[in-house]
């Protein structure tokens, strides 16, 4: 390759990165206008930007932007960027482009301990810090995911690896559903939808936890790129490369579990946005460099929670749909496409 042909393949391909992510900042920008004017109280644009940037409307209109609407949205973009994060990084780990917290059941882990907090513990104590509902799905995230491990030293075989995850789902599911019949209606009352999924009923309390959170885990993350990168060449090179392989794959699996821990504490479990996002934010850009993967991943899982969040609130009005039921809509087309073009491959 001559030098003048390889400027031009680097222009071409910083050209290509260039427009991905001002297509995803433009679809960002839309889908909160979008968000924040759709609902039982129709607010346009120019009113929507006089509210937030001057603070000058009715009552009732500030409420519903400042109270309602937009700490929703953001919840919905700081979650969605940390549930495709915590795919893009177990597809990292198990080398397996199928490989999700939802998949894999550390989705229902997190969900499992959360559960059974809130039914067993509630009653005496009162209340949850959101720390601490945090907590529990993080120890709920590293009991799945230990399992998965166990599980994966005596399988090599990446079909029975998702069968081995989607049965632990199955077990953490049952377990709770379980513990669920016999608790007392009091204790469950707030249960019910939120193991369903939803960004519904936000709070500022809730965007600065989450985000300090998310904001800190996606820091260590993209600090990480270089190693993964290295790990992508597979074992040997990073090993050559400096790279501790057993740390590096205890931090993966740590700081996946936080981003899937985070999600299920304030939104419950959300599938597929794990799993069909990291492939097509990689599809779009034509590189795994995690180095522009990890931000983009996280673009593209924010702007693909808030079009779910806005198709949940308004496609059968004034009923709204879980966010898992849309996201599945969506998302599990892209990984059957993503399983029979994996098969062609091979072939």
């Amino acid at each position: 390759m001559t030098e003048n042909s390889f400027h031009y393949e680097n222009l071409k391909r910083c050209g290509r990165y260039a427009a991905v992510f001002a297509v995803m900042l433009l679809a960002l920008l839309v889908m909160t206008v979008m968000n924040i004017n759709t609902g039982t109280v129709d607010i346009s644009a120019p009113e929507i930007f006089r509210i937030i940037f001057t603070g000058q409307a009715e009552r009732t209109e500030y409420n519903i932007i400042w109270q309602i609407r937009l700490p929703r949205i953001l919840m919905a973009a700081v979650l969605g960027g940390a549930l495709s994060l915590s795919g893009f990084l177990l597809q990292v780990f198990f080398n397996n482009p199928i490989a999700g917290p939802f998949i894999l059941g550390i989705s229902s882990g997190a969900k499992m301990v959360v559960a059974l907090m809130m039914i067993f513990c509630l009653s005496s104590i009162g209340s949850f810090s959101s720390y601490a509902l945090v907590g529990a799905a993080f120890a709920g995230s590293l009991l799945s995911v230990g399992f998965v491990l166990l599980v994966s030293k005596k399988l090599q075989n990446m079909s029975a690896l998702l069968v081995a995850g989607i049965m632990i789902s199955y077990i953490c599911s049952a377990i709770t559903d379980f513990v669920v019949t016999f608790a007392e209606d009091s204790d469950i009352v707030n249960l019910h939808g939120w193991s369903l999924g939803s960004f519904s009923g936000m709070s500022w309390s809730n965007v600065r936890i989450g985000l300090v959170i998310v904001t800190v885990t996606f820091i260590f993350t993209f600090l990480l790129s270089k190693p993964i990168g290295a790990y992508q060449m597979g074992e040997a090179y990073a090993r050559s490369m400096g790279v501790n392989i057993k740390v590096f794959r205890v931090v993966l699996i740590l700081l996946s579990s936080i981003f899937s821990a985070c999600v299920t504490a304030f939104a419950g479990p959300v599938s597929f946005v794990g799993i069909a996002v990291p492939q097509l934010t990689k599809l779009a850009l034509r590189t795994s460099r995690p180095l522009i993967v990890i931000p983009a991943s996280f673009l593209g899982g924010a702007v693909f929670c808030m079009f779910s969040d806005l198709a949940a609130r308004t496609a059968f009005a004034p009923l709204e749909l879980n966010i898992s039921t849309v996201t599945s809509v969506f998302g599990a087309p892209v990984v059957i496409w993503m399983l029979i073009h994996r098969e062609k491959e091979r072939q």
